[in-house]
């Protein structure tokens, strides 16, 4: 018997909590007894049984699992400081047996290769080990000074209508910010993000498209006002005045203490264990999610393929976990193609792509709107943020200025963004 899937199980006993953020399957144990085994405990945490010595210890057929003495040693297996250690190498083991079967599987069924390294790249999808700090993202020469951040009730979004209306990011509360591809959903929540870094909250990035080179390059740009085609090259593109700026906007963007998860296809389990292992390395932070976006989130149920049921499942999810961690999730959404078609091309809650269930569940829904977007003629450089569902407060437009050069966002003056 696996000794990590002793300890796995261990922990599990020990601290139950962990069953309903840990990413591991019972299919994925190798132990047959094993796999029976957790999916009883699944089971009872289901019925709200709690998961220990005691509860286990009341099934019929308690012999076939090893009896008490094989539970007690289970037990004793458990080490709390090493789980996420221990889920990790469970994972690593089951993909190395998956990857043997997939090949086996492929030289009787004389598979094309396309197709191996499809269902190879599927098992390398799932990891744990996707995570960059800001820190290791900019090589930073210097770590920001610790401070211990005064905990609040609300993370603010740095535009000052949007908090009047908002009352800011509330924990136990998911924000919904949707609209149609390039038109600023991404850079409005890094500037979201930063926002909350700089006030002394955690923000947790989990970016289920864009890698996180190209998140830490749009930081820069939006930061220091830098053109995000310069980025290319900043060497040959980036005038002397720019370089000169450049360590300062490194410092600034260090002190936020980012954390970016670039992992394609995570799961809500996946986005749970990882957010617990942050909030146990940064115990003084108060975390806020961001998860770019919605309908990249894998579920953990195949629904018969029904993606109306998928997005049911990951929106009521996304619920919980915000209730369960206290604090704010904001989850990006892509919009129809329905709102290209009308006269008026300004969101409404029906072009969210499978929008039912999300509109029911989120507290706040955003939608970005540009009227150069659609008009490139137009000097507007205006992004109106339509606040379409406000559980708590009003709902209205709030129109903010943005430079789609750079990818800065200020509150409204006269004067649009200067280019450098």
């Amino acid at each position: 018997m696996s000794v990590a899937e002793k300890a796995y199980l261990g922990c599990l006993m020990k601290a139950d909590y962990l069953l309903k953020d840990t990413v591991i399957q019972p299919e994925q144990l190798e132990s047959t007894r094993h796999k029976e085994l957790m999916r009883r405990m699944l089971d009872l945490k289901r019925v709200g049984r709690e998961i220990d010595l005691i509860t286990l210890s009341t099934l019929p057929d308690l012999d076939s699992f090893g009896g008490m003495s094989y539970l007690s040693e289970l037990l004793a297996h458990a080490d709390l400081e090493k789980f996420e250690r221990i889920e990790k190498l469970i994972l690593d083991l089951w993909k190395d047996r998956e990857k043997r079967n997939i090949l086996t599987l492929a030289a009787i069924n004389d598979w094309e290769i396309a197709k191996v390294t499809s269902e190879l790249d599927k098992i390398n999808q799932l990891k744990m080990d996707d995570h960059t700090s800001i820190q290791q993202a900019l090589t930073s020469i210097y770590e920001a000074p610790w401070e211990d951040p005064i905990l609040l009730n609300m993370v603010p979004t740095g535009i000052r209508k949007l908090d009047e209306m908002t009352g800011g990011f509330q924990d136990g509360e998911v924000t919904i910010l949707a609209a149609r591809p390039s038109m600023g959903k991404t850079d409005v929540m890094l500037h979201f993000a930063k926002m909350a870094g700089w006030t002394g909250f955690l923000p947790l990035i989990f970016s289920l498209e864009m890698p996180e080179k190209l998140i830490t390059s749009r930081l820069i740009a939006s930061t220091g006002g830098f053109n995000r085609a310069k980025m290319r090259n900043p060497k040959r593109m980036l005038s002397k005045s720019q370089k000169d700026k450049w360590a300062d906007v490194i410092g600034e963007l260090n002190e936020t203490r980012m954390q970016i998860f670039d992992g394609a296809g995570q799961s809500i389990p996946e986005i749970r264990a990882k957010t617990r292992k942050m909030m146990n390395q940064f115990p003084f932070m108060k975390p806020i999610i961001f998860i770019d976006y919605l309908t990249l989130i894998r579920s953990s149920q195949t629904n018969g393929g029904n993606s109306h049921q998928q997005v049911t499942e990951i929106s009521k999810s996304l619920k919980t976990m915000a209730k369960d961690f206290h604090c704010p999730i904001i989850c990006l959404a892509q919009l129809n193609r329905s709102v290209e078609s009308r006269g008026d091309k300004r969101p409404m809650m029906s072009d969210i792509r499978e929008s039912g269930s999300v509109e029911q569940d989120a507290d706040v829904i955003l939608f970005l709107y540009r009227e150069r977007y659609y008009e490139k003629s137009s000097m507007n450089y205006s992004l109106d943020i339509i606040v379409s569902k406000n559980r708590n407060g009003p709902v209205g437009t709030i129109s903010v200025n943005y430079n789609e050069h750079t990818g800065t966002i200020e509150d409204k003056k006269e004067e649009p963004f200067p280019v450098e």
